[in-house]
């Protein structure tokens, strides 16, 4: 009996081994632009999977959804972008223009969240009416301070932050909260490099900003977030995994990935994409801090992963 375990053990070993020699043995690069709050989702995908490939190499950059399809993933310089909202119709046109064929995937779902300084002491809770009075377009030039939305707040300036827009959450802000495309005030602090966000709300008392719930949550103890209240419900939802994926939190929205099918030829970009793909589940995604997609949504993504492969004559 012991024998025939340790043939089992050797065995296992072995192709183990073969295993990952036929791993290391693929090389090449997996080129991501894209959404910054699917960033870190990326990163965390390019970190498991280097410890199977370290021959590959993938560079991500956050670039905003949209600035993402506009500069590097239409062009062609890049193989997958990050999305924060869906492709637009534009987008895919001008992508299939350029012989690009974007394919989409659901990867996970977040909470859009609005943060302040810790000090904020008067704003706990706000409404979709509050939130397009500070940031719709109207507000430019006249809801300078506090006291302008509501006049039992502070007679002091209302220092805003938020994306640029060429984000994607910029554009479910928008769209959403706005209630139309591009609809926002002018005169904030544009940026697409969320930890900005993070730290110039955390060192000033009357600011105020969005952004996605990961950079929230890896940032808790420096900045507050607001509770939004559930246009249907009339609760105030504070903004936290479990809210998201009951649905409760009414800024929730999904996230994805779009990868050039023509690219899944490249073994390093159709291994990455693979790993990406049976990986949504496996606890990544909720430890980064957004909702990871059913086992349904999995399998869908697996399937037309799989149909893309056949379409270009890989087994």
């Amino acid at each position: 009996m012991k024998k025939l375990l340790l043939v089992f053990i050797l065995t296992g070993v072995l192709l183990v081994g073969c295993a990952q020699e036929k791993e290391e043995g693929i090389s090449g690069e997996v080129k991501v632009a894209g959404s910054s709050t699917v960033y870190p989702i990326t990163m965390a995908m390019a970190e498991e999977f280097n410890k199977l490939y370290p021959n590959i190499v993938v560079s991500v950059q956050s670039t905003g959804t949209g600035g993402g399809f506009k500069n590097f993933f239409i062009p062609g310089y890049v193989d997958i972008n990050d999305a924060s909202r869906k492709i637009k119709p534009e987008e895919l046109e001008a992508a299939k223009k350029n012989g690009i064929e974007p394919i989409e995937f659901l990867i996970a779902y977040d909470a859009l969240t609005v943060i302040v300084n810790p000090e904020n002491d008067w704003v706990d809770c706000l409404s979709f009416e509050e939130l397009r009075k500070i940031w719709g377009p109207e507000a430019t030039g006249k809801i300078t301070k506090w006291s302008d939305v509501n006049p039992e707040w502070p007679n002091e300036d209302l220092q805003l932050y938020g994306p640029t827009s060429a984000s994607g959450t910029f554009d479910f802000f928008t769209e959403v909260v706005i209630g139309k495309e591009d609809a926002h005030r002018k005169d904030y602090h544009g940026t697409e490099e969320d930890n900005t966000i993070i730290q110039a709300v955390a060192r000033d008392k009357y600011a105020m900003g969005y952004l996605g719930l990961a950079y929230y949550l890896e940032n808790k103890d420096k900045v507050k977030a607001v509770k939004i209240k559930n246009p249907e419900t009339g609760a105030c939802v504070e903004p936290s995994i479990e809210n998201a994926r009951s649905g409760e939190y009414p800024l929730t929205r999904p996230l994805y990935i779009y990868v050039n099918k023509e690219s899944l030829k490249k073994p390093a970009v159709r291994e990455f994409v693979k790993f990406y793909l049976e990986n949504l589940d496996s606890g990544i995604i909720e430890e980064i801090g957004y909702v990871p997609v059913d086992e349904k949504i999995k399998e869908e993504n697996l399937r037309k992963f799989e149909e893309a492969l056949k379409e270009l004559g890989i087994e």
